[in-house]
């Protein structure tokens, strides 16, 4: 039986982390300022990394952002990155079951060592050896480049069509297109709202559980 690598973004996908980057974005908005954006504005900013997140709030509100407004978004980030987040439901069983079938791995465009800590703290770690974690301030340009789902592949041993990222956002279908694997989107994640549904391929499937993964996996 060919083994198949599953790759997964984080944010949207394995956990539910929209309270606390909102929390974080709002504090560095309302030192600047600005009035605090809602939760769900600030979810559909997510996954283009930190700097892109910031711009587009500071956009949304309004305002101009600050020489160190990156910074602090960072430092503030990085003190309370479990205080609301957790994975969905039936993630650590899931990758438990997933696991057993063959190697799972994260591609995200958070920070590495921010990865790192969430899943260590959440005891979702275990689940990927640690060349399997690939963050977006790593050797990889940021997805959707392939560069990072290259990697991953070449690691595992496998080869792209024996490959499928699982994420909830447009970057995520984009960086399965760029690699040539097949990719499956989570409805429930707070990416996936305003996906341009017409640009949907036979590459791809959606999922409105994480525990709908072992049934098309």
């Amino acid at each position: 039986m060919t083994s198949r690598l599953i790759v997964f973004d984080l944010d949207g996908t394995l956990i539910d982390s929209r309270r606390d980057i909102t929390d974080s974005a709002n504090a560095v908005l309302l030192e600047s300022g600005a009035d605090p954006l809602p939760e769900e504005t600030i979810g559909r900013m997510v996954g283009d990394g930190a700097a892109r997140l910031l711009a587009r709030a500071f956009v949304a509100a309004g305002r101009e952002p600050p020489p160190n407004a990156l910074d602090r978004f960072i430092e503030i980030y990085n003190r309370r990155l479990l205080e609301h987040t957790r994975p969905y439901p039936q993630v650590p069983q899931v990758l438990h079951e997933l696991s057993e079938r063959g190697p799972l791995a994260v591609l995200t465009n958070k920070p590495l060592d921010a990865t790192r800590r969430i899943l260590a703290g959440l005891n979702l770690a275990r689940y990927f050896s640690y060349d399997a974690v690939i963050g977006g301030d790593g050797p990889f340009p940021r997805k959707p480049d392939p560069a990072g789902m290259q990697y991953l592949i070449a690691g595992a041993g496998v080869e792209p069509q024996t490959t499928t990222l699982v994420g909830d956002s447009l970057i995520d279908w984009s960086t399965a297109q760029n690699a040539s694997t097949h990719v499956c989107l989570a409805r429930y994640g707070f990416g996936f709202e305003g996906f341009p549904l017409d640009r949907l391929g036979d590459r791809l499937c959606v999922i409105d559980s994480p525990a709908d993964l072992l049934g098309v996996l």
